[in-house]
């Protein structure tokens, strides 16, 4: 069985080539145009070389969980590609939230106080404030990041305060062993309620139902790079 990072780069190209069809279809048959729907590449603990051959493939928005590793990948490739887009969609911890502001162009793991206070003081700091996403933990997973559905609300309006149209919408990941629909509902209910334009739900298994239910940005990984390697 081959790898994720010796798979030959038609295999990789024909995983995006068929991601994008699907996304097409599941557009046209909600109603809505395709290019309404970004395709966010997930490639955390994947090599660079795998990015290169997304690049290659025409992807330019992709997705981190860790800062360390974005960082390690991403800002090199910018001066060839200069319309490369990073999400960090992962976890943040306060303390590198510095790292974050610098290299991201959306942050979709925005999902207390601490860290927005922190993520303020970075951008003084650096002199840019990356696109803003509140992760919503619609299932009030207590392992799971992102604010509590009874939170979500009053956090949004202060987050809408303090970083005005930098914060652009919503993230979630459902419970895995859930009917993924109502969270997709929810989550698109609440971007709807507060005029936020960015709803970001639906991964690999899931992002057709996700478009389904208007999704604007969906986070595909496993699709696209193949299994994921362990973690380093």
């Amino acid at each position: 069985m081959e790898t994720p990072s010796t798979l030959p780069s038609s295999v990789l190209a024909d995983r995006l080539a068929a991601v994008r069809q699907n996304i097409d279809a599941a557009a046209h048959a909600a109603g809505r145009d395709s290019a309404s729907v970004t395709l966010v590449a997930v490639s955390k603990f994947h090599p660079l070389s795998s990015v290169q051959e997304a690049l290659a493939a025409g992807q330019r928005v992709f997705g981190e969980n860790r800062v360390q590793e974005a960082a390690s990948k991403f800002p090199a490739l910018r001066a060839t590609y200069p319309d490369l887009r990073l999400h960090l969609i992962g976890g943040l911890q306060t303390n590198k939230a510095r790292d974050a502001v610098r290299i991201a162009d959306v942050i979709e793991s925005l999902d207390r106080p601490e860290l927005a206070e922190a993520l303020a003081k970075a951008a003084d700091k650096e002199g840019r404030l990356p696109e803003l996403l509140i992760e919503v933990n619609t299932g009030d997973e207590p392992q799971k990041f992102g604010v509590p559905r009874e939170k979500a609300d009053n956090f949004i309006r202060t987050c809408r305060q303090q970083f005005g149209n930098k914060l652009q919408g919503l993230m979630c990941i459902p419970p895995a062993t859930q009917d993924p629909v109502p969270h997709f509902r929810l989550l698109r209910s609440m971007a709807q309620e507060h005029g936020l334009p960015v709803i970001s739900m639906g991964m690999s298994a899931d992002y057709p139902q996700a478009i389904a239910e208007e999704a604007t940005l969906v986070r595909v990984g496993t699709a696209i790079f193949g299994p994921r390697p362990p973690s380093p």
